[in-house]
């Protein structure tokens, strides 16, 4: 990776992901896109991982692990009454420069896998609209699972703007927000649709009865999102006390297999988000290709976005029929979606 290609990287990543959600992050993405020092530094990141993310990432985690060093003022995550963000980036080179070799370490062993459970608010309305449409308990495949917490989709409570009424768990823990913009609303299940299994896939599979993952994605999320960690670690509880299946590996590759072991009486339901904008072109095509395939012997549905564009998408196949449908818009860390099914 070129420091050109790169500065356009941490351009894109503060116009397009940090503007209106993160004011640290934004400006100091644009501010590194402006030093080729740092921008060679960052490109230690292994191959297709989603660099500003990687490398903020990283120095959140060292921060967060205990560094002594000037940049945590600026850390909404870290101090109470964090300095203003405009005042940060000389503290962030010299961080970067007193600990590079942590970093580099960092950039070359960890992946992004940030577990986003607010992107639960939009999945559980598409896992509803599922159930209607087949009326069959979900049998559960997450490819880029990381720990798995959208697994448990069915087991929070939700939240939306503008609605009186709440759905999904009314018990749980985990009571998860998130706005509706336009029109359409979804028609929601009363109660949550049943789900058989839950299998979770992924290149490297995050254990949370593990403190080292544990403390890794807490630190990919950002500084300023206290509401993010607050489910995150609540989802995390949930998920160390119960059981579902996490296996490492190539998802697409083991797709097949694991869809022979599924009993016809359930409906296979593949889902991802925000994980195919680290997937090779001759992947994703191998993934639609396995649908496809696989929707010829039984009903199966495909949920993703980041595969063709921005927007979720939901295929499926029922008694061998095809259907694309968008389902809508959606925020990356999912404050706010729209629907259109």
């Amino acid at each position: 990776m070129n420091a050109y290609f790169l500065a356009d990287k941490f351009n894109n990543f503060a116009n397009n992901e940090c503007r209106a959600s993160s004011d640290l992050y934004e400006f100091l993405s644009f501010k590194i896109a402006e030093e080729e020092q740092l921008l060679n530094l960052a490109a230690n990141a292994r191959e297709g991982q989603p660099v500003p993310n990687l490398f903020l990432g990283a120095v959140h985690y060292l921060l967060l692990q205990g560094k002594d060093h000037g940049l945590k003022d600026y850390f909404p995550s870290i101090t109470e009454n964090p300095k203003p963000y405009e005042k940060s980036f000389p503290y962030f080179k010299d961080f970067c420069h007193q600990y590079e070799k942590e970093i580099i370490s960092i950039l070359q062993t960890k992946l992004v896998q940030t577990n986003e459970v607010r992107r639960c608010s939009y999945l559980y309305p598409t896992f509803g609209y599922i159930y209607e449409q087949i009326k069959k308990p979900l049998a559960l495949i997450e490819i880029g699972t990381s720990a798995g917490l959208q697994l448990f989709w069915d087991k929070y409570h939700y939240s939306y703007e503008g609605i009186e009424a709440t759905f999904g768990e009314k018990d749980s823990e985990v009571l998860i927000s998130s706005e509706i913009k336009g029109n359409n609303i979804p028609s929601f299940p009363k109660n949550s649709p049943p789900v058989a299994s839950r299998i979770g896939l992924d290149l490297h599979v995050n254990d949370l009865s593990i403190d080292e993952n544990y403390f890794w994605l807490n630190a990919l999320i950002w500084p300023e999102h206290f509401e993010r960690r607050e489910l995150f670690k609540k989802a995390a509880n949930y998920v160390r006390k119960n059981t579902l299946t996490l296996i490492e590996g190539d998802g697409v590759q083991l797709l097949p297999e694991l869809v022979s072991q599924i009993s016809k009486d359930y409906a296979v339901c593949v889902f991802h988000t925000h994980v195919a904008n680290q997937m090779p072109k001759e992947t994703k095509e191998k993934l639609f290709a396995e649908i496809e395939e696989l929707g010829k012997g039984r009903d199966i549905f495909h949920i993703y976005n980041n595969m063709k564009d921005r927007d979720l998408h939901l295929d499926y196949y029922i008694d061998g029929k095809e259907n694309f449908k968008v389902v809508g818009q959606t925020d990356g860390h999912g404050r706010w979606f729209t629907w259109q099914m």
